[in-house]
């Protein structure tokens, strides 16, 4: 039987962490910048942690 694929979507927008959680970059931070507060901005710059379901999901994918 052949071996399973990575997912590449999930694999190039998600990253793992030493500890084995995911974490990504949020969205709305490319264009459109003027009307959105500064501090919005800087909150968009870091990478969060997926929450626990999505964690769950997304490393089925990825660890095939």
């Amino acid at each position: 039987m052949p071996k399973q694929k990575t997912h590449k979507g999930i694999a190039k927008r998600v990253k793992t962490t030493g500890s084995g959680k995911l974490k990504h970059h949020k969205g709305f931070h490319s264009h459109i910048l003027t009307k959105k507060s500064g501090n919005r901005k800087r909150n968009l710059r870091q990478a969060k942690l997926l929450s626990k379901p999505y964690q769950k999901k997304y490393k089925k994918l990825l660890h095939r």
